[in-house]
Parts: structure tokens; C-alpha cells; sequence
């Protein structure tokens, strides 16, 4: 019987974008949390578009359904808003469902360490709960982060634009990539 090779996961080095030498730390901590890459980001490579809302409106079937999705979101001008508050990021790399419970305990280690700013987005609508709560509010809502997408991000030209190939998934037996990002300042 073959056996699967687990997923390498590797820190990407680069020269620091950040005026926070540290920084670099945090991307093998999200490699120790499970993540399959960290990089430390300029934001200005962030990419935001309200075409991407649109594809979560008419196409995604979880549209309106979660506290993480649109219109609970945030719109991709206050996405641009909030990510041109900030210069540096941490885009994290994970597998499917598996991106979220990376950048959420990341954030919370990189606030503590004194980046007061610290704010995450994930991957694809929150499954924390079977049935959100939209009505009464969430349940757990120091979990809950609004996906990349949902919030206007446009995930394949930030991803490309920061060195990792990304295409379209054309069914679904395709792997896809998973993408999540902490804003740090």
C-alpha cells in the first residue's frame, strides 16, 4: 500500500519588508501551527476589487449565510480602508478548512507581543457552528474573521503577486490552495 507524503512546509525568506525585525519569527509559528508557508508581505501588494464581492453574491451558495460572509463582511472599500492602515503583513499558505484556526491564535501571539494592531482574514465562510446565528450574533466571535474573498480581497493577484502560482480550480477533484493574511503594525 503507498503512503501519502505529508505536505512539506517551509518558512519563505525574504529581506524584511517590515520596519518590525521580528516579524520573520512569526511566519515559522504559523509553520508550527500547521500552516504550509508564511511570508511576510508588503500590504501595498494586497489587491482589493469589488468584483470579488460580486462572486460571493451571485455564485457562492453560503451568501448571506455566515457572519464571515458578505453582507456581514466587510466591503472591499473598507477592506482598502483597513489594509492601507498598515505596511506589513503575514500572507499564511494552509490546506482547505484548515487556514482559520492558523491565523486566529497567530494574530492573538503577535498581538501579545506588543503589535496592538494585529487583524486577520481567512479562508472561505466560517464552520465553526453548523447554523450560524446571524440573528442573535456569534457565538464564538473571538474566532470569527471575515474570509479574504469576502471581504473584497482579490486572492489570486495578492497570492501571485507575492510569488505563489495560483489557478483557477476547474472541478473538484483539483486541489485547491488556501490563503489567509494577519495584518501586523
Amino acid at each position: 500500500m503507498a503512503t501519502r507524503k505529508a505536505p512539506v512546509k517551509k518558512v519563505t525568506s525574504r529581506k524584511s519588508l517590515s520596519k518590525f525585525p521580528d516579524i520573520e519569527r512569526f511566519c515559522k509559528r504559523a509553520c508550527e501551527l500547521g500552516a504550509l508557508d508564511a511570508k511576510v508581505i508588503a500590504t501595498k501588494t494586497v489587491i482589493t476589487a469589488p468584483w470579488v464581492r460580486m462572486r460571493c453574491q451571485y455564485g457562492c451558495a453560503g451568501y448571506g449565510r455566515r457572519l464571515s460572509c458578505p453582507p456581514y463582511s466587510p466591503t472591499p472599500e473598507q477592506t482598502r480602508a483597513i489594509v492601507d492602515s498598515y505596511k506589513t503583513a503575514i500572507l499564511v499558505k494552509g490546506e482547505l478548512w484548515k487556514v482559520n484556526p492558523i491565523i486566529v491564535p497567530l494574530e492573538r501571539e503577535i498581538f501579545l507581543s506588543g503589535y496592538y494592531k494585529a487583524w486577520s482574514m481567512g479562508e472561505g465562510p466560517c464552520h465553526q457552528c453548523d447554523a450560524c446565528a446571524l440573528k442573535a450574533g456569534c457565538r464564538f466571535p473571538q474566532q470569527l474573521r471575515p474570509s479574504m474573498e469576502a471581504s473584497g480581497i482579490d486572492v489570486f493577484q495578492t497570492v501571485r503577486s507575492n510569488g505563489y502560482p495560483l489557478e483557477v480550480v476547474k472541478d473538484y477533484d483539483c486541489p485547491g490552495q488556501y490563503f489567509g493574511i494577519v495584518l501586523v503594525e
